[in-house]
């Protein structure tokens, strides 16, 4: 092994700006999104264990669907600025920048898993053992406050025998990506938050993101220390949750009272400039790979400090019962779960997206079942593959709504997709044996609907 080069000559040896390379460890919705959209303009070399998803990458092809990602990550493979490889040593190497986007599940507890977090903080340090170079390390996975400074930095000292600071440096960078909308919001962000306490590496960072987002205003370039900033996550998220639950309930409270509509009521307070209209569409509740994990991770985070959280216990709850109030909606609809058959109109947790983590849907048919429901088909244009991994043959598929909607009893909309926005009163009236809809996306027009067939709407009360 050569001589190592002091800290000092390790950051001048870091280049800025356009000749920055970067690495990032794990192909998931924030790695592979990240990747793809970094390398519209440096070098970038993703890094999985899984071979399969990294000869998916490279022939162009994502191991996931997210809306517009395809496109994206065939102009970065043609450019040559970007490839995958399960080679570690071979992609920090060549970088000067390692991105850190491996999941952070919740354990049964609730508590989060950082075991992932932990491997690559492990494959890391063994790399920077072995080389010379100065490194900045960013952790981009949600984790909860000390996460990066004590165990990612504390494991890469122990494993390279170096010392954070000197001979590498680390950050933690929150990414705000909605799922079938993460392109889009990598590409335009409503702000950058750079959590470090290295001014060279908050120096470096400003550089890399002020870079590529040209556009965005440098206030909205926020430094501050890691912990801040990964609370900075959990509180924005656990905010847009709660934003979603105060909906439902308002929703539940609307349906009791004739004339009220809670889509009306909410743009009406949505249109207060302190609050903003966006997440207060009541529905199915939340679900996805972000707002129960990190609500319940932040709670568990609260309980080891010895605060107990209730409003984000309460937040947790609403999510859970507005499931149950959908199947007492539907039990309430139809003359018996077990004779009905039911379509349910969206599987994955949102559209533009495949993603069934926490998925509504899941709440809902596992509550159907529980409650004697014999015949349910599940459709959805994207999220098959990936629901009947969890849900086996306990429902059937299709990929057609009208084949979903034959002989139905009833129809419940649990996902916005453009496939059944475009379904008109017609189809449910020609298709079904009872022509009954739940509509727990309001995605149809209440008078329309409630002229010709029996139609529940979330949020308000409909007479026969």
């Amino acid at each position: 092994m050569t001589t190592l080069l002091s800290g000092t000559q390790r950051k001048e040896n870091t280049r800025r700006g356009e000749d920055m390379n970067i690495a990032i460890i794990g192909t998931g919705y924030v790695g592979l999104v990240a990747g793809a959209c970094f390398a519209r303009k440096y070098d970038v070399v993703c890094v999985d264990i899984d071979a399969w998803k990294v000869d998916s990458i490279n022939d162009g092809e994502s191991p996931f669907y997210e809306s517009g990602l395809d496109i994206v990550l065939d102009d970065s493979l043609h450019s040559g600025r970007l490839r995958a490889t399960t080679d570690i040593f071979d992609a920090i190497s060549a970088s000067d920048l390692v991105f850190i986007c491996v999941g952070t599940p919740s354990l049964h507890s609730g508590a989060i898993d950082l075991s992932f977090v932990e491997s690559a903080a492990v494959d890391i340090g063994k790399v920077l053992a072995d080389i010379d170079d100065y490194k900045i390390i960013i952790q981009r996975s949600t984790v909860v406050p000390t996460t990066t400074r004590d165990l990612v930095g504390g494991i890469i000292e122990r494993t390279s025998g170096k010392s954070v600071g000197r001979d590498f440096g680390i950050a933690f960078v929150p990414e705000f990506l909605r799922e079938g909308n993460a392109v889009d919001d990598f590409l335009n962000p409503d702000r950058v938050i750079i959590g470090t306490d290295d001014k060279n590496v908050a120096n470096i960072l400003g550089e890399l993101y002020r870079d590529f987002y040209p556009e965005l205003p440098d206030d909205n370039i926020l430094f501050m220390s890691s912990e801040s900033a990964e609370l900075v996550k959990y509180a924005s998220n656990s905010f847009l949750a709660t934003k979603i639950s105060f909906a439902n309930e308002i929703a539940s409270l609307a349906e009791l009272i004739s004339g009220v509509d809670v889509i009306d009521v909410m743009r009406g307070v949505g249109f207060d400039h302190r609050i903003s209209p966006k997440y207060f569409g009541a529905g199915a509740g939340f679900g996805g790979s972000c707002f129960p994990k990190d609500i319940k991770a932040l709670i568990d985070f609260a309980r080891t400090k010895r605060f107990e959280p209730l409003l984000l216990e309460s937040v947790i709850k609403r999510n859970e019962f507005q499931a149950m109030h959908i199947v007492d909606l539907v039990e309430d609809a139809v003359h018996s779960l077990k004779d009905s058959k039911i379509a349910i109109l969206g599987l994955s947790f949102k559209p533009n997206t495949s993603d069934m983590r926490e998925a509504p849907s899941l709440r809902i048919i596992a509550e159907l079942i529980e409650r004697g429901a014999g015949q349910i088909i599940g459709c959805d244009p994207q999220s098959i593959d990936d629901a009947r991994k969890i849900l086996g043959n306990r429902i059937r598929y299709t990929l057609n709504p009208n084949d979903a909607l034959k002989d139905a009893n009833i129809a419940i909309v649990l996902t916005e997709w453009d496939e059944f926005e475009k379904l008109t009163p017609a189809d449910f009236i020609e298709n079904m044996a009872t022509p009954v809809v739940l509509d727990a996306r309001r995605i149809y027009d209440c008078e329309e609907f409630s002229k010709v067939l029996k139609y529940i709407a979330i949020g308000k009360r409909i007479i026969d």
